[in-house]
């Protein structure tokens, strides 16, 4: 009888033949170095009484629609709503992280609340802590809620670190595609006192319908969310876009027949 635990279970060298341990020397530990399923846009616009967010249910495996009930805004704490795009799984364990974030914070029962600016500062860190040790969670964050005096919040982390704030935010495609349209009504820090709550509405829909027109890995169901100087928090799901219409497509080249 062998009396050695780590050769218990396998096979026997006389019968089998002598273990092969190079089986456990498949190299050193690696880390992600391409998200394999991910989700894209989240876009985010000021108003004078809060924040709006939008982000689609698409999380797409490679050039595949895999999933399409994918929700990537995240109510957090009582106030505050998290959108994430990028890799699912790290949205996942960054949701994980909010949870117990949370269930720590009420632990203390001491009257006070985490709102979005200690929400957002606690993400900042924990996106530069990744990308310093050469492991980033491939995501980019939006946070929103409101400041301790009242005013609306909004701002941006990446797998970089790299933080920002302004009135109107997007990710992925959605800072190519979405922004634009969103710096129309909301440029320049202040310019979201202008606007009201439907026109803020509006332009998250149009740009809704604008990814989904030119992004090939978004959907036209999306979550919007809405967060508001009050501290009330909305999530309506299952949007879809509306009055769209492809007769634009015949005069970009390349789509349907075309004479040249």
């Amino acid at each position: 009888m062998d009396h050695m635990p780590e050769n218990w279970g396998r096979p026997r060298s006389e019968i089998y033949g002598v273990y092969n341990s190079a089986i456990h020397n498949a190299g050193p530990t690696t880390h992600t170095q391409q998200p394999s399923i991910t989700g894209t846009s989240v876009i985010a616009l000021k108003y004078d009484m809060g924040v709006m967010l939008a982000a689609d249910n698409l999380a797409s495996y490679g050039s595949l629609a895999r999933f399409t009930d994918q929700e990537r805004l995240i109510k957090v704490g009582k106030e505050t709503v998290v959108g994430i795009s990028g890799d699912v799984s790290d949205m996942q364990y960054i949701e994980l992280l909010l949870e117990r974030l949370i269930i720590e914070d009420n632990y203390e029962q001491d009257g006070h609340n985490l709102r979005a600016p200690h929400i957002y500062e606690y993400l900042s860190r924990v996106m530069y802590n990744r990308r310093s040790k050469v492991d980033p969670l491939w995501n980019a964050i939006l946070v929103a809620g409101k400041k301790d005096d009242g005013s609306p919040f909004l701002a941006y982390v990446d797998l970089l670190g790299v933080t920002y704030s302004s009135p109107s935010i997007a990710t992925g495609f959605g800072a190519y595609l979405a922004v634009p349209l969103l710096r129309k009504i909301a440029s320049d820090d202040g310019d979201e006192k202008k606007i009201t709550k439907e026109q803020a509405r509006a332009a998250i829909d149009e740009c809704m319908k604008v990814l989904f027109y030119r992004d090939a890995r978004s959907l036209d169901k999306y979550s919007v969310a809405t967060v508001t100087t009050d501290g009330e928090v909305t999530i309506e799901q299952n949007v879809r876009c509306k009055d769209m219409s492809w007769r634009f497509a015949e005069h970009i080249h390349g789509y349907g027949t075309q004479k040249m």
